[in-house]
C-alpha cells in the first residue's frame, strides 16, 4: 500500500532539528513512496540549504509558499500535491520512531473504514534530550470521540489519515493553533471513524517554548471559539463548554508559563506506564 508523507517547515525551525526530522521519516522500517514538504514563506540560508539537499532526491516534491500562510494552509495545499490516498503527517523537529509507518499502514490494510490512525508520543527536553512528558491518547473510536469533548483526541504529528475523507469536510481550515483539532471535530460530525495505535509513535521535543505557545490571549480566544462551535453543533452541552473555556482561561490566561508547564508536565501529561 503506496502512502504519502506531508511536511511542512517555515523560517522559525531549527535547521538541524528538521534534518533529523526528515531522516526519521527516509529512515523508516517502511519508508512512503513520496514526502511532499511545503515551505511556508521565507526561510534563513541554513534551513534552505538543507530544503536544496532533498529537493534533489525524487522521493520528495517540494513546494515553496511566497508568504508565510501559517500550518492549517500549509497542509491544506501539502496535502493537495500527495499522489495518494493515505497520507501521514509530521512535524519539522520532532522524530518519527523507526516502525511507526509499519504499524499505521498494517492496521489501515486491516481497517479501510477508519479515517484517522494515530497513536502516542514521548516528549523530551530539547537540551538534554531527558524524557519529560508522555502523551497518551485513547486508542478505540467511542472513547475517541468522547474524549475529543475535553481535549483534542489525536497527537496530531502522528497521524495517518485518508484524504478522501478529509476532503469530505472540507480538509484542513486556517484555525489559529487548533486546525486540527478543528477538523477532527468536523469529522466526528461526519461519522468518520478513528484510532489510536497503543504505542509511541513519535518523539516530541517538548520544554519551555512549547508551554509558552500554549498560553496568552489569542491562543485562549482561539479555543474558546472552538469550544463554542462545538457547542453549537450539538457535539457537547452549554454545561460542558462553560467547564471547558474555564479552565482553559485558567491555564492559559492567568496562569504563567513556569506554572503551566509544571501543570503540563504533572498532570496533562502523565509516566510511561500510565
Amino acid at each position: 500500500m503506496k502512502f504519502s508523507v506531508c511536511m511542512c517547515v517555515y523560517g522559525g525551525d531549527n535547521a538541524e532539528n528538521f534534518d533529523t526530522a526528515v531522516q526519521s521519516v527516509i529512515q523508516q522500517t517502511l519508508p512512503p513512496s513520496e514526502i511532499i514538504l511545503v515551505v511556508d514563506g521565507p526561510v534563513p540560508q541554513g534551513l534552505d540549504s538543507i530544503i536544496k539537499k532533498y529537493e534533489q532526491n525524487d522521493l520528495f516534491g517540494v513546494v515553496r509558499l511566497e508568504s508565510n500562510q501559517g500550518l492549517g494552509n500549509a497542509r491544506r495545499i501539502a496535502l493537495a500535491h500527495t499522489s495518494n490516498d493515505y497520507v501521514a503527517l509530521m512535524d519539522a523537529d520532532d522524530i518519527s520512531c523507526e516502525d511507526r509507518f509499519a504499524q499505521q499502514i498494517a492496521y489501515a490494510k486491516q481497517h479501510p473504514d477508519v479515517a484517522i490512525i494515530g497513536g502516542n508520543i514521548e516528549e523530551f527536553d530539547a537540551e538534554s534530550k531527558d524524557i519529560i512528558g508522555y502523551r497518551k491518547v485513547p486508542e478505540h473510536d467511542a472513547e475517541i470521540k468522547q474524549y475529543a469533548k475535553y481535549r483534542c483526541p489525536f497527537n496530531h504529528m502522528t497521524v495517518l489519515l485518508k484524504k478522501s475523507k478529509i476532503d469530505e469536510v472540507g480538509g484542513y481550515i486556517d484555525w489559529y493553533f487548533d486546525e486540527d483539532y478543528y477538523l477532527w471535530i468536523r469529522m466526528i460530525l461526519n461519522q468518520s471513524k478513528f484510532y489510536n495505535i497503543p504505542s509511541v509513535l513519535v518523539r516530541v521535543r517538548g520544554g519551555a517554548d512549547m508551554y509558552q505557545r500554549r498560553g496568552g490571549w489569542k491562543y485562549f480566544l482561539s479555543e474558546a471559539r472552538l469550544q463554542q462551535y462545538m457547542w453549537k453543533k450539538g457535539f457537547i452541552s452549554i454545561l460542558t463548554c462553560a467547564y471547558n473555556i474555564a479552565i482553559r482561561f485558567i491555564l492559559q490566561v492567568l496562569l504563567p508559563n513556569r506554572v503551566r508547564g509544571i501543570i503540563f508536565q504533572k498532570f496533562a501529561r502523565s509516566g510511561r506506564n500510565a
